[in-house]
């Protein structure tokens, strides 16, 4: 995977038929390794931007949770540059993901209806919160036992018994 990547970015990628990642093309996605990389890279950093800016606006829940939300659907979505909407889709809700995807993915929505039309500042803070949390249990979905780790972890923190 890494090695196509980096031949891909020290070749100029124009010449190569195969995809980034794995071979499969989309159909409808006729873009180059290097254009991909560049989308990613480009979807990455505005939504890392409009996360940091939604910081400023930290004192009106509303239109931080507005900012925050689209640079996080941004994020998330970058990866779609790489490996292609429908691999990003069906990698979002594999069986080892699923719950983990529901979740943000409520989450998402439900910050959004709080911000616009609920107008409540409590409920838009505690959703967006709970976004927070759902966004760090699904990337730690990507990491091989990093769930089991952070639950176990979690557990013995919390552990009441001595």
């Amino acid at each position: 995977m890494w090695g196509k990547l980096s031949q891909s970015i020290l070749d100029g990628g124009e010449d190569q038929e195969e995809g980034l990642f794995d071979g499969e093309s989309e159909d409808l996605c006729s873009l180059s390794p290097t254009q991909r990389m560049y989308g990613f890279a480009a979807c990455l950093i505005a939504g890392l931007a409009c996360m940091f800016l939604s910081l400023i606006v930290f004192a009106k829940p509303i239109k931080f949770a507005l900012l925050f939300t689209f640079g996080n659907v941004l994020a998330v979505g970058s990866t779609a540059f790489l490996l292609g909407p429908s691999q990003q889709i069906r990698m979002m809700f594999d069986s080892v993901r699923l719950f983990a995807t529901a979740i943000y993915l409520g989450c998402v929505i439900l910050a959004l209806i709080c911000a616009l039309l609920i107008h409540s500042k409590i409920l838009t803070i505690i959703a967006i919160i709970i976004e927070i949390c759902a966004l760090f249990w699904y990337s730690l979905s990507y990491i091989p036992f990093a769930r089991r780790m952070v639950s176990e972890l979690m557990i013995r923190l919390c552990d009441t018994e001595l």
